[in-house]
């Protein structure tokens, strides 16, 4: 009742979309200044929500597109403008002030939404579960899924050793350099959705 090459291949490729020594840096800088408690309980809502999301999409995914009238390069760039807005904060440092990071569950928007549960991990899984025509596969890629989230949970939750190492000075730089790199994806993202959108017309 399990199709290992199924497994394989969806968990693969949702391994490198949503990339989880990737998100490292990323969850690093977006959490930082809390209390480690509240980081390993935001990388926990974090992965919660972007499981939650992303077995919507898998069940009523093409349900949910249809009825709003949006297509997937739609929601690519949509995905990638709000990408980017959060780049920008982390390059210009605006993450430092207080009152702007602590009050926002950030584990919710970008990381559970659209950096983790993204367009392309959305459109893969989609994918993948029309592909899936028995019991076996769909096993096979439900379980793909699951086994993702929790390599995401496990990255995020032990990299906050990270921050005993590098201390606050470093948290600064893993902040920019967090920038730098999200702002790369979220252009990415949006090239990709132009790109599909000519493709298409």
């Amino acid at each position: 009742m399990f199709d290992i090459a199924v497994f394989g291949s969806l968990f693969l490729t949702l391994f490198v979309i949503m990339d989880p020594p990737g998100i490292t840096p990323i969850f690093l800088a977006l959490t930082a200044g809390r209390p480690a408690k509240v980081q390993k309980r935001m990388a926990f809502q974090a992965v919660c929500v972007a499981g939650g999301v992303i077995a919507v999409f898998g069940v009523l995914g093409h349900q949910i597109l249809n009825y709003l009238h949006v297509s997937v390069p739609a929601l690519m760039i949509a995905g990638g403008l709000l990408l980017l807005l959060i780049a920008l904060d982390l390059l210009t440092g605006k993450t430092d002030e207080p009152k702007q990071t602590k009050d926002v569950n950030v584990a919710l928007v970008p990381l559970g939404m659209p950096l983790l549960a993204g367009p392309g991990a959305i459109v893969s899984v989609i994918l993948a579960v029309q592909k899936a025509d028995s019991v076996t596969t769909q096993v096979s890629v439900w379980s793909a899924i699951l086994a993702i989230h929790v390599v995401l949970w496990l990255v995020m939750r032990y990299s906050l050793l990270i921050i005993r190492v590098i201390k606050d000075g470093g948290v600064v730089l893993v902040t920019r350099l967090a920038g730098m790199m999200l702002s790369a994806i979220a252009v990415q993202q949006i090239i990709n959705g132009v790109t599909q959108v000519i493709r298409g017309s």
